[in-house]
């Protein structure tokens, strides 16, 4: 009786064939805004930490997806009050991120629009379910503190714009 050719049907007994199917994921486009919100009094800004898979705590900005007939300035004001409780006025645009990543069966990849906003109301909470604790942080330890390099580096220019004076511009908010 001539051998077997083997579970995968390969030409020797025992050997796997080595080719293995590769799932084909689906690329889906995804946009959010969000941005960092300062009391210029106090010269602090208010950020949102996420516990990871580890259990550590990641600083951010806070953002989120924009709605249907939403601008990335409206947006950016509802989810820095949705995560913050901070009530926010848009300054002026800081600039955007965009990253890939890979969620269940989609690779998505992720545009965020981030602005600079001004607090005029509301109190610090962590009511949303998405975010674990929210903390005012002093201005000059936000770039130890987030754990995002693209967001310091957008935190460092919108600084650098409230520093020049370019942030009292402030963007018109449709209403």
């Amino acid at each position: 009786m001539p051998p077997s050719p083997g579970r995968s049907g390969g030409a020797e007994p025992g050997r796997r064939n080595r080719r293995r199917r590769r799932r084909r994921l689906r690329t889906v486009d995804e946009t959010s805004a969000g941005g960092l919100v300062v009391d210029a009094a106090s010269e602090r800004a208010a950020i949102i930490g996420r516990l990871d898979r580890r259990g550590r705590m990641l600083w951010s900005l806070p953002k989120g997806h924009i709605e249907a007939g939403e601008t990335p300035e409206v947006t950016a004001v509802r989810e820095v009050a949705e995560e913050t409780g901070i009530i926010g006025r848009v300054l002026v645009p800081i600039g955007s991120i965009d990253y890939w990543f890979v969620a269940g069966s989609r690779r998505i990849h992720k545009t965020v629009h981030h602005f600079l906003l001004e607090a005029v109301g509301g109190d610090l909470s962590d009511e949303d379910v998405e975010v674990t604790e929210v903390a005012w942080v002093p201005l000059g330890e936000l770039d130890s503190v987030l754990a995002y390099a693209d967001e310091r580096r957008l935190v460092r220019h919108a600084l650098s714009l409230r520093a020049d004076g370019a942030a009292t511009r402030r963007t018109e908010q449709p209403g």
